[in-house]
């Protein structure tokens, strides 16, 4: 059984035992969260949202909380001796699916 769940305004699809990065959320490591905004559940039987499913949840708990890798942000424009350097590490948590309740 597989579920597309909604998180950080994005779509992803989960299913049981299955660990993923997400947008940060609020929370410790080993704390349990419940992800209401379920879209599609599929497997033996189908339900489809409209536009969510209603009454299924998917329950998650978080490993770490953690940066993703260093990206450069480098702006430049020729002949006008200007030129800005940033850095930028985006925020995640990884979280491993418990179960998806119907």
């Amino acid at each position: 059984m597989y579920a597309i769940i909604e998180t950080g305004g994005k779509q992803v699809k989960v299913e049981q035992g299955q660990e993923i990065f997400i947008e940060k959320l609020v929370g410790d490591a080993d704390e349990t969260i419940t992800f209401d905004k379920v879209l599609f559940v599929g497997g033996d039987d189908v339900k489809v949202g409209a536009p969510f499913v209603e009454g299924a949840t998917v329950s998650a708990k978080i490993v770490k909380q953690g940066k993703g890798k260093k990206i450069t942000v480098f702006k430049y424009k020729p002949k006008k001796n200007y030129s800005r350097k940033q850095g930028h590490r985006q925020p995640y948590t990884k979280v491993v699916i418990e179960g998806i309740n119907l």
